[in-house]
């Protein structure tokens, strides 16, 4: 076996990093949408600086980093997101953009020469509830850019939040999405505590969404058993949609939906996810700071990619392996990559 494989699976036996496989990058906190499960946008614009983002294409080179996230805020609203993803894949790392897609028609031309997949958020089949879950009146454009971007050949999946407002229009986003150039459809629920993902989304940490009587939070205890119904509904109408993989996540990681949201009243168990994230990733933010993921705040105030292997570090990714993590018990995006995915690339 090639020493490069050894070290990318040596990742998954001990807490010490020998590779970096993924890298998400925050090139900005600046977005132009105005999401209501969502405070990013509020907060002052930042963009990544350049001479930060060279420092970390060097890092990624020597870490074997096999792909690169670019995320925000909206990555396409940084001035010079071209040129940083040309600066990965000259080294041989792939581009994956996550964006609101708003943009992707207007940047098509750089889209399709410096990316390699794209995941296009996606929360309704209407242009009526789009705008009222995103902010701005955009739906078709969004789906326009989808089918310019899938005809020229970039991998197009769409990711959509679950939550009160949108959840009866499941089967008809998974047909717009399909209809208008996604290759597969992926669902995840709506957070509903953690303060550290997505910008500084709660007043006070105390103050949670299952509190609220908005719709775009959790679903309401009254709204499960219809939630549940067409869950098993959506198992037979769309069954050929699952066995090819158009819909990425299996009837059993659905009904985990179903039990997160049903978790909240005591109406079910949740088992935390499957998850090796932090020995496989790391989130850079837009000053350069670290975070294991999404979800797990930052350890040490190191903005190096040269310490991912300082000490409090290695006792981070010890204890979420542990389950000592109470952040982990409610992940709603887990990561998980197995042996075969990481010897194969992302």
């Amino acid at each position: 076996m090639k020493m490069q494989n050894v070290l990318y699976l040596s990742n998954l036996s001990k807490d010490h990093l020998h590779t970096l496989p993924l890298i998400v990058l925050y090139l900005t906190d600046g977005c132009n949408s105005r999401c209501a499960m969502c405070d990013i946008w509020r907060v002052p614009r930042q963009n990544m600086d350049m001479e930060l983002v060279h420092h970390i294409v060097k890092s990624a080179r020597r870490l074997r980093t096999q792909m690169v996230l670019l995320s925000g805020g909206e990555a396409t609203q940084h001035p010079h997101w071209p040129s940083i993803a040309a600066q990965f894949r000259a080294h041989n790392i792939k581009v994956w953009l996550l964006t609101n897609g708003l943009l992707l028609k207007k940047q098509a031309e750089a889209i399709i020469e410096h990316v390699d997949r794209i995941t296009v958020s996606l929360d309704a089949a209407t242009p009526e509830l789009y705008q009222r879950i995103r902010g701005v009146d955009a739906l078709d454009l969004v789906l326009e850019g989808m089918r310019v971007i899938s005809n020229a050949g970039v991998h197009v999946t769409t990711r959509t939040t679950v939550m009160r407002a949108n959840f009866r229009q499941m089967p008809f986003i998974i047909d717009v999405a399909l209809a208008n150039g996604a290759q597969s459809v992926s669902f995840l629920a709506v957070d509903s505590d953690n303060p550290y993902a997505f910008g500084p989304r709660f007043e006070e940490q105390s103050t949670l969404p299952i509190a609220s009587e908005n719709d775009f939070g959790p679903l309401k205890e009254a709204e499960l058993a219809e939630f549940q119904a067409l869950l098993e509904r959506l198992f037979i109408s769309h069954a050929e949609h699952f066995a090819n993989g158009q819909i990425e996540e299996s009837p059993t990681k659905l009904r985990r939906l179903y039990d997160y949201f049903a978790s909240l009243y005591g109406k079910a168990s949740f088992t935390p996810p499957r998850c090796n994230a932090p020995h496989i990733s790391v989130v850079i933010g837009v000053d350069g700071t670290l975070q294991p993921c999404y979800f797990l705040p930052p350890i040490s105030e190191s903005k190096n990619l040269d310490d991912l292997n300082q000490p409090e570090m290695i006792a981070l990714r010890s204890a979420y392996r542990r389950k000592q993590r109470p952040e982990c018990s409610r992940c709603v995006c887990p990561l998980y990559r197995g042996p075969r995915t990481l010897l194969q690339g992302f």
